[in-house]
């Protein structure tokens, strides 16, 4: 057989290996990873109480200006004409849920509140995620003194507990502001991350399918991001699941602090929980159970959502 011919086998064969890489990631062919995962979620009551829970959550959050009542930042009337430090109305036809502090309604600030909190759950995740991942891919691509390097600054992190090292960072923020919280949030979740993307690559390092693409002469940065990092995200996607609840619980605590926005107008589940809810609690308690029972509720919910996907997906974590 000519070089030629031997030249033109090996491309196909590392064009094969490539396609049934990507179709492992996929998900095309048999029954794919996913698919059965999906199907273990449908049968799983947690998952769809975790789903249930998650989607009305998501919903109020899009369609809050819809569903709420009032603007949540005006001040009604018939609201500040009974209101005094040691009285604050209660509900009413209007106003179901009463008011706040300042006369405004009560209601209309929670639904407000859900979609502050999905903006800075969301964003404080995602860029948790993408530093995790940029980190991890790096570490567990080059091994060596780079993994070495990068763990261990990763190990630094993890060594301090979560909610001081975000406390630590919005303190050295000149200025608290919502985007300090949703940066100290991301950074605390950055680790987590790196660390479970390092480990699944270093296990997909000495598989069959990346040993046989290096045996065909793919190159490396091809077998990086074709063959181990699209196997090794599935993991990392089900934990950002799971740091989502932890995301909503740090901002939250970050807010009742009084480390986040300082903005009174911005409804938002911690501020409210923390300013208006411990100042007023002996006058009017349900300021604070309020805001407390939605954290609660929502970071539940993910809670389940991310355990249920773990367990559908992991078959060590199976029950």
């Amino acid at each position: 057989m000519s070089e030629r011919s031997i030249g033109v086998l090996g491309d196909r064969k590392r064009a094969r290996l490539d396609e049934l890489a990507r179709a492992s990631a996929s998900g095309r062919g048999g029954v794919s990873l996913v698919r059965d995962a999906v199907r273990r979620l449908r049968r799983n009551p947690v998952a769809i109480v975790g789903a249930s829970i998650v989607g009305l959550f998501v919903l109020v959050a899009i369609f809050a200006p819809l569903i709420a009542p009032h603007d949540p930042v005006q001040r009604f009337e018939e609201l500040t004409k009974n209101l005094t430090v040691d009285s604050i109305p209660g509900g009413s036809g209007d106003f179901p849920f009463g008011s706040d502090p300042l006369g405004r309604d009560f209601l209309s600030r929670m639904i407000y509140g859900a979609r502050q909190t999905l903006f800075v759950g969301v964003l404080a995740t995602l860029i948790g995620l993408a530093l995790g991942v940029l980190i991890g891919a790096i570490a567990g691509a080059f091994g060596g003194w780079v993994d070495v390097v990068l763990m261990r600054l990763t190990d630094v992190m993890l060594a301090l507990p979560s909610l001081l090292l975000a406390i630590t960072l919005v303190a050295m923020a000149s200025r608290s502001s919502q985007w300090t919280v949703i940066f100290a949030v991301a950074i605390v979740n950055v680790p987590i991350f790196a660390r479970l993307l390092r480990g699944s690559m270093l296990a997909q390092r000495e598989s069959d399918h990346v040993l046989a693409a290096r045996a065909l002469g793919v190159k490396e940065r091809n077998i990086v991001l074709r063959h181990m990092l699209p196997n090794s995200l599935t993991s990392v996607i089900v934990q950002a699941t799971l740091t989502f609840a932890v995301a909503i619980l740090d901002a939250a605590a970050l807010s009742f602090l009084g480390l986040g926005d300082p903005d009174i107008n911005r409804a938002e589940w911690g501020l409210m929980l923390g300013v208006d809810g411990q100042r007023y609690f002996e006058v009017r308690p349900e300021l604070a159970y309020y805001p407390a029972l939605a954290i609660i509720v929502v970071a539940l919910g993910f809670t389940l959502l991310g355990e249920a996907m773990r367990e559908a997906i992991d078959p060590k974590n199976r029950r």
